[in-house]
């Protein structure tokens, strides 16, 4: 669920992750604030030096000066490399782990608060959203700690030549560190939050295109495609083109008053030397130093346009992290053995379509039930149900006896298998696919899990075997192929309870009796959900439940 949190909310969260790297934090604004002294008094040693030169009081010969600016000029650029570095150290430490952060909150929220949700929206989240946070880490933490010592001591360093000096440069490092950014941020609007909703909704249509690209050739719907992708990436490429308007208005803001505020440093020091209030150091230091100091507070006034996206990137970010899940996960109740499972009065209903309406059905340990019925007559979701994937909107859904809500996580999911219609397969080789449900599991293991499913011949006459690639989303292989890896995880599983959600329906009536063969050969004391539209598929189970209209009976 998307809140509204104001830019200063999301960067109190964000800055809130930086506590267990606080060390490295404050060398880098160390070394950022020596490198910054460094390179604002090469400017001054160098008219500290003119002084010399003109026989005025100046700290030290021009000799001694110049080779002090040389060292600086040394210092500065070995402080500013470990400046950086610190920062992008803490920057990349803390991408990993909100990335462990937003995986660990998809996992808790997972299936039922991301049923439905645009893939392609929370891709951009994890991937492109997250990456942006290091411009935060790395170019707006430390730089706005550097900012505020630099204003400071340069502040009373020009103030030493005399106070109202000094306040000139502190209004002048106030006005483009501090109120240029909000200024600039507020005309800036909500446009860095509707880039990135506007990112995540191309990312999202790029994907289901590339998901259904055989879709598109087979009726020839390229076209509409590639211009519904033209008329989302102009749409994306306006609003951005908008926001760098807007930074590059403020960036000319900025200059503009840089000019503005060392012209009035030149007034008021010039009107001072008139007054015999300072010598000519009083001008020419004063004005040199201001002129070359505000290179940590322009660094501010630049964010304030270009923080928008990122703030906006933070603000998703910071959505899924506080995001309640439905189903909150179990973990504090006395461990379950597995002795059946059954189904008191069950409702459950999408929204506002009651799918299923005061059903009830007992599972007995070690029998096989089947539950027949149309498309749309609540089977699948009653499977959910029973491995809670949601709660039921009433009734109980009961393992061994407990309320499934009183039996810890762990030991449901151990308890049941779960083999739906639609196999998912990684980018990754047959066996690490199938060491999905069991990633201990040997060679031996495997190989009697597949042949179990019946998959064990077919993958031996793949070129590598079981370590051969099945391709994106396992488009390489068949429907049928990827159902029988899919039962075979659910073999390598071993659990007492096995769930099967139409384990044939992508099969043709050869495959389906091999299949069925097994299972009937293979359960030994397992119990068995065996979901179908099949009558052939039913003759393996002991009860039949016919479902419709969302009632079982």
């Amino acid at each position: 669920m998307k809140q509204e949190r104001s830019g200063f909310t999301v960067m109190r969260r964000l800055i809130g992750l930086v506590r267990p790297l606080a060390p490295f934090m404050v060398l880098a604004v160390t070394l950022g604030v020596a490198g910054f002294v460094c390179a604002i008094f090469l400017t001054i040693f160098g008219g500290w030096a003119m002084l010399d030169v003109l026989g005025l009081p100046a700290p030290a010969a021009a000799g001694t000066l110049f080779i002090l600016a040389g060292a600086a000029a040394l210092l500065r650029g070995v402080l500013r490399y470990g400046e950086q570095a610190c920062n992008h150290y803490i920057a990349f430490k803390l991408l990993a782990l909100v990335r462990d952060k937003v995986f660990g909150a998809l996992r808790r929220l997972c299936p039922a608060k991301l049923e439905g949700r645009d893939k392609g929206d929370l891709i951009a989240v994890i991937t492109a959203d997250v990456e942006l946070l290091e411009v935060f880490y790395a170019h707006t933490v430390s730089p706005v700690l550097i900012a505020i010592c630099m204003s400071l001591g340069m502040s009373i360093f020009i103030g030493s030549y005399h106070p109202l000096l000094g306040v000139c440069a502190a209004a002048a490092y106030l006005t483009i560190g501090g109120a240029l950014p909000i200024f600039i941020s507020r005309i800036s609007g909500s446009s860095g939050n509707e880039f990135r909703a506007k990112a995540g909704r191309l990312s999202g249509y790029v994907l289901d295109s590339l998901r259904g690209v055989r879709e598109v050739l087979q009726y020839d719907s390229g076209a509409a495609r590639v211009e519904g992708l033209r008329a989302g990436t102009e749409d994306l490429l306006a609003t951005e083109e908008g926001m760098k308007k807007k930074a590059a208005s403020g960036m000319a803001l900025t200059n503009g008053l840089i000019i503005v505020f060392g012209l009035v440093m030149l007034c008021a020091s010039s009107a001072l030397y008139f007054a015999g209030k300072v010598g000519f150091e009083g001008v020419l230091i004063p004005v040199i130093a201001m002129m070359s100091s505000f290179g940590p507070v322009v660094a501010l006034a630049n964010l304030g346009s270009t923080l928008q996206n990122t703030l906006a990137a933070g603000n998703r970010v910071l959505d899924i992290l506080d995001e309640t899940p439905l189903v909150p996960e179990v973990t504090d109740c006395e461990p379950t053995v597995f002795t059946g499972a059954s189904c008191e009065n069950v409702s459950f209903a999408y929204d506002e379509e009651e799918i299923l309406h005061d059903v009830s059905l007992t599972v007995p340990k070690g029998r096989v039930i089947g539950i027949t019925g149309r498309s749309g007559s609540g089977k699948s979701t009653l499977l959910r149900l029973m491995m809670r994937f949601w709660d039921a909107d009433s009734g109980t859904v009961r393992l061994s006896g407990r309320s499934v809500k009183q039996v810890n996580t762990h030991d449901l999911r151990r308890a049941e298998g779960f083999v739906t219609q639609d196999t998912h397969l990684f980018h990754d080789s047959i066996a690490n696919n199938l060491r999905i449900a069991k990633p201990a599991a040997t060679d031996e293991e495997l190989v009697a899990a597949c042949k179990k499913a019946s998959v064990h011949d077919f993958i031996l006459t793949l070129p590598q075997g079981y370590d051969t690639p099945v391709g994106e989303l396992g488009d390489t292989l068949s429907s049928g192929e990827r159902q029988r890896l899919g039962l075979a995880r659910a073999f390598l599983h071993d659990a007492p309870m096995l769930l099967l959600d139409e384990p044939t329906s992508n099969l043709d009536s050869l495959n389906e009796g091999v299949i069925l063969s097994s299972l009937a050969r293979e359960r030994g004391d397992k119990t068995i959900v065996l979901v179908s539209h099949r009558a052939s598929t039913m003759a393996l189970a002991d009860d039949v439940y016919s479902a419709e209209r969302g009632r079982v009976s």
